[in-house]
């Protein structure tokens, strides 16, 4: 029960700084770099996609890390939001006719940073 109540507050976490960070805070900069290719939100899609991905930070951070520091939880968080959100923002810098370069890094690190936040959260309440 533990565990599910963990994941349950991870996916809360991740869904709603990803939505502050989506629709407030860096919205500006991804309508004005990204146009016309943004579309309007896939719900469905964006529930998929946030399923997959905490199910990703319990199995490659969590469940193996589980006697690790903090510090090294955060990290290893961190290391899997570069290596994901980079093989997106790659791609599209690799197949896409104009996507821009700022995007890419700013998306990556945004990748980083919340997945580290997100890994440190559902390792705290394993804790």
């Amino acid at each position: 029960m533990k565990s599910v109540l963990a994941i349950l507050l991870g996916t809360i976490t991740f869904i709603s700084l990803d939505l502050l960070w989506l629709g407030v805070i860096a919205k500006n900069f991804y309508q004005s770099h990204l146009g016309d290719l943004l579309a309007r939100p896939n719900w469905i899609a964006a529930g998929f996609f946030y399923v997959l991905y905490i199910a990703g930070i319990v199995f490659f951070v969590i469940s193996p890390q589980l006697t690790a520091s903090k510090l090294r939880v955060f990290l290893t968080g961190g290391l899997l939001g570069l290596l994901c959100y980079g093989t997106y923002d790659l791609t599209n810098l690799a197949t896409l006719k104009g996507f821009p370069l700022q995007v890419a890094v700013v998306d990556m690190i945004w990748g980083f940073v919340i997945t580290s936040i997100v890994s440190l959260v559902i390792f705290s309440f394993y804790k």
